[in-house]
């Protein structure tokens, strides 16, 4: 069988800064393989929007729908590397996104379930980081900004749309660059870390399980 390849996105940089640690960690392994399956790495816009309809439109690219698609966003004040367990339907921004919107209390879907869990074999990806030596941990929250509105967006198409049946999908939130704050992690500690996570939701332990809304 044709491996279907594994859709890996950033967003682009944000509040004033100049540089967003998940989009340079994704553009780092477009074109890589990785257990098999070629990486295809996509940068979205950070923008309530915008980048659930780029989302969208990256996985409706004609040909095979991804075997897995790992989203990817900066969480400035983070020691490790964020597994991100659920995502909310919820839009609460902090501060406004990149087209200066600044949604507070919002549904993001209204006829959406309140939540979406992750079924990525999230504990075992986290061993994987503490074997290669990386700080990760299991996170309960992917906040309310974009980053959130993404990872809601991602796994709702998977749970309702028939063309994605078997594609699996998550969130990951890396911490700040060295430079951009502290605490932080180099590139290429990102990078190692996502080749790890990525290699391990492939596997057997990351088949999808059936459900996955929480109303």
């Amino acid at each position: 069988m044709t491996p279907r390849g594994v859709l890996l996105t950033g967003f682009d940089a944000f509040g004033g800064a100049d540089r967003n640690p998940s989009e340079l960690a994704a553009r780092a392994l477009h074109g890589r393989t990785i257990a098999g399956h070629r990486v295809r790495a996509v940068v979205l816009p950070t923008a309530f929007a915008a980048a659930p309809a780029a989302l969208a439109a990256a996985l409706a690219r004609p040909g095979p729908p991804p075997a897995l698609v790992l989203c990817v966003g900066q969480a400035g004040g983070r020691a490790a590397i964020g597994l991100e367990r659920v995502a909310i339907n919820l839009a609460d921004a902090p501060i406004p996104d990149n087209a200066g919107h600044r949604p507070q209390d919002a549904p993001l879907r209204p006829d959406g379930p309140a939540a979406h869990l992750c079924r990525l074999p999230l504990k075992a990806m986290r061993a994987a980081l503490d074997r290669a030596g990386l700080p990760a941990e299991l996170s309960l929250s992917a906040g309310s900004f974009v980053c959130n509105a993404v990872f809601y967006e991602l796994l709702h198409r998977l749970a309702t749309d028939p063309r994605l049946r078997a594609t699996r999908g998550g969130f990951i939130h890396v911490p700040w660059l060295p430079g951009q704050g502290e605490p932080s992690l180099p590139l290429d500690a990102l990078v190692r870390g996502l080749r790890v996570a990525v290699a391990v939701a492939l596997g057997p332990a990351g088949e999808p399980a059936e459900g996955g809304a929480l109303h």
